[in-house]
């Protein structure tokens, strides 16, 4: 399928999104801007368009999206004519009926009797649960938004659940990570329907990475502090920032709190979902990822500022979290580069 020709096969790809009441508004504008930019951009290079998208719910009409936004909706035929390649089912809040528990038990039903005759079955976001009370993942590597990672694990264990990557594609089966992670996979999607080069234009046109380094671990310490109810996080996080260069112990960071070591680690994993030394490295990191985009530093100076051991340490971390060494970081986004 990756010739390099956007003409393979010449025809329409017919593309329908799946809303239901609440769903997440960005997860299919996101999308569907991709596909009309590949229009766009086709027709630049000499082609014809070859994207048709359509929006479809159960009922008709106006659907309200979670952001307070509705959309106007076609109503879904019994089942989809064999010409329909693509269903791309989001997420959003209305995808669950206690906050847990997938409520769509018609969508599910037709999702299910609907994927023999659909070329490619995705979701993006927590959109995957859809798909997942189908059946339709059982056995195959998906994907959902970070924050939903271990529940569609816990609930669906025949899952292969990749809580770091930013999309999955297995066989006709595709799933996003959260949110914005559904343009990084309609871009994977136009790669694999007509050629690299089409996908990169869109991501040009759209200001958007074609290949984004890392995964949505990628969300900041920042966030982490806005998810803590305990204002002692921020304190603490705001303390080691401004004494980055120090080697921090677990202790010393208990006894800014003035807790013991045994407490304090049970208090950070409960208020932030993580340990102290991983949000101490992402930290590091951040920082790290700043002084390099500004373009003024050295690597080995950098790693110096910002407490990594040696400049090793701050390539390892680097590739364990962001996928890419220092050096690649910096001639994608430092603010020096040509």
């Amino acid at each position: 399928m990756r010739s390099s020709s956007p003409d393979r096969g010449k025809r329409t790809h017919q593309v329908w999104f799946v809303v239901f009441e609440q769903f997440q508004l960005l997860d299919v504008s996101g999308p569907l801007q991709v596909f009309a930019t590949a229009n766009d951009e086709l027709q630049i290079a000499g082609h014809a368009s070859r994207y048709e998208t359509g929006v479809y719910s159960l009922r008709a009409g106006s659907v309200k999206s979670s952001s307070g936004v509705a959309i106007n909706a076609q109503q879904l035929p019994r089942r989809p004519a064999r010409g329909v390649d693509t269903v791309i089912v989001p997420g959003g809040p209305g995808v669950f009926a206690d906050g847990r528990h997938c409520r769509q038990d018609n969508l599910i039903a037709w999702i299910r009797g609907a994927a023999p005759r659909v070329a490619r079955m995705a979701s993006v976001c927590t959109g995957a649960f859809v798909l997942a009370q189908s059946g339709l993942l059982d056995g195959r590597r998906a994907v959902t938004h970070w924050a939903a990672c271990e529940q569609l694990a816990s609930q669906f264990p025949a899952i292969d659940v990749q809580p770091d990557a930013v999309y999955a594609r297995e066989g006709a089966y595709w799933t996003s990570a959260g949110v914005t992670a559904g343009i990084d996979m309609a871009l994977g999607m136009v790669e694999a329907d007509m050629a690299r080069d089409i996908a990169m234009a869109v991501a040009k046109k759209l200001v958007v990475c074609y290949k984004r380094p890392g995964g949505q671990s990628q969300f900041s310490s920042a966030l982490l502090e806005q998810t803590a109810e305990d204002p002692r996080i921020e304190e603490l996080n705001g303390w080691m920032r401004k004494n980055l260069r120090r080697a921090f112990t677990v202790e010393q960071m208990a006894e800014h709190l003035g807790m013991t070591s045994r407490t304090f680690a049970r208090f950070f994993r409960r208020q932030t979902g993580t340990t102290p030394a991983h949000a101490l490295e992402r930290i590091r990191l951040e920082h790290a990822c700043r002084l390099i985009e500004s373009g003024r530093l050295s690597i080995k100076a950098v790693s110096k500022e910002c407490g990594f051991s040696s400049e090793e340490i701050l390539r390892r971390s680097f590739i364990r979290h962001l996928h890419v060494s220092p050096s690649d970081y910096r001639q994608r986004f430092s603010s020096a580069s040509p």
